[in-house]
């Protein structure tokens, strides 16, 4: 018997066909040629751009909406892939408000920044639906890469070193490549299969053979990767859960939500997915917001993100907040589940008022329950089966510089790897910078 047997109150096909096509329809649509040019004209092209320094990959905005805003947006897409390979995902998924729009001029003086993230994916979108891909490789190195893991870092830095003229084989343990842009983000940002659009884009670059089904620990070992290639980068993210140290947390229906988001993204048919009436999700980061409005959005009637901490410590940014409170999420903040109850399978969650204070988080002696028939855990994800040989810093593999680990051929990128924010964009500049480090180690 199935965990959703045990719940009558976890069912498919909520909704009707013509509602989920509306829930799931791309969040921001691309901006057509007039809207373009009228949101590049509010464009300052300051000389000293802040959003440029806001920007992890530091890609020129000024110039590329000065592109825009003359009429040459495939120009404009250029000056962003020198950057950021990944921009036209970027350009969909990143949290813009807090990065480049969040210091951008036009924000400070009116309180409206310049849609800096809709004018890159017009830019993107102009170059990649002409099936074009911006570079050339280099002549042949003779030197060899392995890259373990297809996700953000480890696309941008194959990407990379494959424009260095160096053959690259990527490594991944699923069986679509992409990593979290594949498997890990809210359907309704990058509809229309995105993702794997974006990759086999990216692999037109040549000089780059990607292995599915594959990692280490399964089929594959640091020691054999080593004496194959001339260099190795590690990029394979954070595939462990944290546990809730809840009492019933083994109860039915507590499940993953990186589980749950990745189930979402490759079920083509929504009216196949099951959902609870009363959903609970423990978190406060990106991957609590895509899984609760998502649970919204397929049906299920109440639905509420608890938090252990105040909304200001919350990760997932004030807009991605609206956003779930704008589709009937409610957030409840300073609460931490101290047990799920049920029988055989989740009925209710009961939680205990927290506060933060000086000496970190206490319990209060206060607990309130919520019904749930589904509860889902994103409350952040580990590290695991590191290699040997290789430190380990904060629960991360440790690098210095561009990448390097405790290892001389080895580096490290992404999640996986310590510093840096666990965002697309931030990994995307990670495995490039990994990949120019490489090259010219490699090459002396």
């Amino acid at each position: 018997m199935t965990s959703n047997q045990l719940t009558p109150g976890i069912v498919a096909g909520r909704l009707g066909a013509a509602e989920y096509a509306r829930n799931f329809a791309d969040i921001a649509p691309r901006l057509d040629s007039h809207e373009a040019r009228v949101a590049a004209d509010r464009c300052y092209f300051c000389h000293d751009a802040p959003c440029m320094t806001a920007c992890p990959t530091t890609i020129d905005i000024p110039l590329f909406i000065r592109q825009i805003a003359t009429g040459t947006p495939e120009a404009a897409a250029r000056t962003i892939f020198s950057q950021n390979i990944l921009g036209g995902m970027c350009a969909r998924v990143c949290p813009t408000e807090q990065l480049c729009e969040e210091v951008c001029v036009r924000k400070v003086a009116e309180g409206k920044p310049v849609e800096i993230g809709r004018l890159q994916r017009f830019a993107t979108d102009s170059l990649m639906g002409q099936g074009v891909h911006p570079f050339q490789r280099a002549e042949p190195t003779g030197k060899s890469v392995a890259v373990v893991g297809a996700g953000p870092a480890g696309l941008s830095a194959a990407h990379r070193l494959a424009i260095k003229g160096h053959d690259v084989v990527i490594y991944d343990a699923r069986p679509k490549a992409g990593g979290l842009n594949e498997y890990g983000i809210a359907s309704y940002k990058a509809p229309d299969d995105f993702a794997q659009a974006e990759v086999d884009w990216l692999l037109k670059i040549g000089g780059i053979a990607v292995r599915n089904g594959k990692s280490l620990g399964n089929g594959l070992s640091l020691e054999g990767l080593r004496k194959d290639h001339d260099a190795v980068v590690l990029a394979f993210g954070l595939a462990g859960v944290n546990a809730l140290r809840a009492e019933g947390e083994a109860l039915g229906n507590v499940l993953d939500a990186v589980d749950f988001i990745a189930t979402l993204r490759q079920q083509p048919d929504r009216a196949k997915l099951p959902v609870g009436r009363d959903v609970v999700v423990i978190g406060g980061g990106m991957t609590a917001v895509d899984a609760a409005v998502q649970s919204k959005l397929l049906g299920a009637e109440n639905v509420t993100i608890v938090y252990r901490r105040g909304q200001e410590r919350m990760s997932a940014s004030a807009h991605e907040q609206e956003h779930a409170a704008s589709v009937g999420v409610r957030i409840i903040h300073n609460a931490a589940p101290v047990k799920v109850h049920g029988n055989g399978s989740a009925r209710e969650v009961e939680f205990a008022y927290t506060e933060d204070g000086p000496g970190g988080l206490t319990l209060k002696g206060e607990t309130f329950r919520l019904k749930a028939d589904q509860v889902m855990k994103a409350i952040g994800q580990i590290l695991e089966g590191t290699p040997d040989g290789l430190e380990i810093e904060g629960g991360k593999i440790a690098v210095t510089g561009a990448g390097r680990t405790s290892l001389p051929d080895v580096w490290a990128a992404g999640d996986c790897a310590s510093g840096g924010e666990d965002l697309t964009v931030t990994a995307v500049a990670e495995g490039r910078d990994a990949a120019e480090d490489i090259h010219a180690s490699l090459m002396g």
